[in-house]
């Protein structure tokens, strides 16, 4: 019959995680318990969630391990709680244990894989710091030693790491391609369970960075099946869920995208995870492009106070308000801090669209440029098909649609390639409008239906709105004027001064201009616009226009 500490070790064996624990928590003070027995306790708490017992676990086992005479085996055991305190945010501790482990292997003094584990934390700093070039080198030194000793944890850490740096030097074919090296081993079990969920999450999260989706869903559905085979797995089930809503909402499932989303901002809040800021952003944009403005700004908010910079999506959320002066202020600023970031392609972006409604066409262009410069350099489709779009969207502004078409359709094939169903419907909306200006209203009317349904079946109610009023006034506009139509009829529901603003903004006009025109402050414009969408039950301008329109306000 096997005894308590037996059946522990066979449950760990089996990944049987919650098993384990509560066979190894059974076994109470057994003397034949020794550093690996507790190693392996340390572990299930981990997995389970349990970080108060994960750290004595850790802490017995680098105790058992001195008692053995086992330095090496300590010093390494001082690295993992250092780790995990780390990953709770309890810095002050790690540092503490951290200096522990040095001290133990003494300045190298002890040649053991614990020197290559110490360089870990320093590889994460300089990354952290901008230093890619530092990270690198100390990636390459923990490979040699992780080589060296036969460690495979410490060779996919630093694997990881080289691969991180390399695309934070911008060669992100060579980024990858260690990414994928080190993928190969987590799939193969080379690696510890800690190991293979820090790994997997990390792996997804620099593809999402440079947006190479394909390799992003290929990894986040590896992750995923690895999470669903392991019922007891907490740490990674959130983060990996944010991963999911984000290939979800690319791919126009946006139903499952909500969902999961919720699911990973509930999953993330307790306790509270270093990605619970990234989580609701991403709800946040779900409710941004659904039209649940007011959702949307509290989302925003509360990844902002989770540490994460709720940007694009707020200055593009100020856009959908009317704000676009308010809009352009805030891109300007995330630009300005980005620097050299994965994050300001998506800055980028989203600015040539922010800048070109504040009507800052120079602003709008030089966004675009980079754009151009950065896909020059990226081995992503994605990235190229932005920067398609950004082009076009600036020369259809800058009065040449018929060089925006080559963009523009270059964008749409791209986005239909990809299978990104809304992009590829927001470039079909640019195409509506440059064939407008090269006055051919029957391909205008043809993109615009088409883009219609693409955001009718997705969900995305503003964009359905603000392509009914560019369908009007770009075909409908043809049309001759009847006779009941006059400049502005009454709407009760309008005061006099709402309805001259109305018009102000049917005629595409901004809230600087329309302050100007009416010798009233931006302001109060701003507090009239927002009243306007109240009374008429609209979400941005797009609505306000077509409903004007529909009702014959205008």
């Amino acid at each position: 019959m096997a005894s308590p500490l037996e059946r522990a070790r066979a449950a760990y064996a089996r990944q049987a995680w919650g098993d384990a624990f509560a066979a190894f928590d059974a076994i109470g003070e057994d003397t034949s318990a020794g550093p690996a027995d507790h190693e392996a306790r340390a572990v299930c708490a981990y997995l389970l969630g349990k970080d108060g017992e994960c750290a004595r676990s850790w802490e017995a086992a680098h105790r058992s391990a001195l008692e053995a005479g086992a330095t090496a085996e300590a010093a390494r055991y001082g690295f993992w709680l250092a780790l995990c305190l780390m990953l709770e945010g309890r810095m002050a501790q790690a540092g503490g244990w951290l200096t522990r482990t040095e001290r133990l292997v003494g300045d190298g003094r002890l040649d053991c894989a614990a020197s290559g584990y110490l360089l870990i934390p320093a590889l994460l700093a300089a990354l952290d710091q901008g230093d890619a070039k530092g990270a690198r080198d100390l990636a390459v030194r923990a490979t040699g030693l992780g080589v060296r000793f036969g460690d495979a944890d410490l060779r996919a850490f630093a694997t990881l790491g080289h691969g991180q740096a390399l695309i934070a030097l911008g060669d992100i074919v060579g980024g990858t391609a260690r990414l994928d090296d080190v993928m190969v081993s987590v799939t193969a079990g080379e690696v510890g369970p800690i190991t293979t969920g820090i790994v997997y999450c990390a792996v997804v999260l620099e593809c999402m960075k440079v947006f190479d989706l394909q390799r992003a869903a290929e990894w986040t559905g590896a992750l995923s099946a690895w999470c669903e085979a392991q019922p007891d797995l907490v740490p990674y089930r959130g983060q990996c869920l944010v991963h999911r809503s984000q290939l979800d909402q690319a791919t126009g499932d946006w139903r499952a995208a909500i969902s999961t989303a919720g699911a990973a901002c509930a999953r993330l809040t307790d306790p509270p995870h270093p990605a619970l800021g990234l989580a609701h952003y991403q709800e946040a944009e779900l409710h941004r492009l659904t039209g649940a403005l007011a959702d949307a700004e509290a989302g925003y908010r509360r990844a902002s106070r989770h540490g994460y910079e709720p940007m694009p999506g707020l200055a593009l959320l100020k856009l959908a308000q009317g704000d676009a002066m308010a809009a352009a202020a805030t891109m300007q600023r995330a630009l300005g801090e980005a620097g050299a970031s994965l994050q300001r392609t998506a800055l980028l972006f989203a600015a040539v669209e922010v800048l070109t409604a504040a009507e800052d066409l120079s602003g709008a262009r030089a966004a675009a440029v980079e754009l151009e410069r950065i896909a020059a350099a990226s081995p992503s489709a994605v990235v190229t098909a932005m920067a398609a779009q950004a082009a076009g969207t600036v020369l259809v502004a800058d009065g040449d649609p018929a060089a925006a078409l080559v963009r523009l359709r270059s964008a749409a094939s791209a986005w239909q390639a990809l299978h990104m169903p809304y992009d590829a419907a927001r470039a079909a909306t640019l195409v509506g409008v440059a064939c407008a200006a090269l006055g051919d209203h029957l391909s205008t009317a043809l993109e615009l239906d088409n883009a219609t349904e693409s955001f009718s079946a997705l969900g995305a109610v503003p964009d359905v709105e603000r392509v009914a009023a560019l369908r009007h006034s770009l075909v409908n506009a043809t049309a001759p004027a009847t006779a009941t139509r006059s400049p502005i009829q009454a709407a009760p529901a309008l005061s006099t001064r709402e309805r001259e603003v109305l018009a102000q903004v049917a005629a595409g006009r901004t809230n600087r201009q329309i302050a100007a025109e009416l010798f009233i402050s931006e302001h109060t414009v701003g507090r009239h616009v927002e009243n306007i969408f109240t009374k008429l039950g609209v979400t941005s301008r797009a609505a306000a226009t077509a409903y004007a329109y529909e009702r014959r306000l205008l």
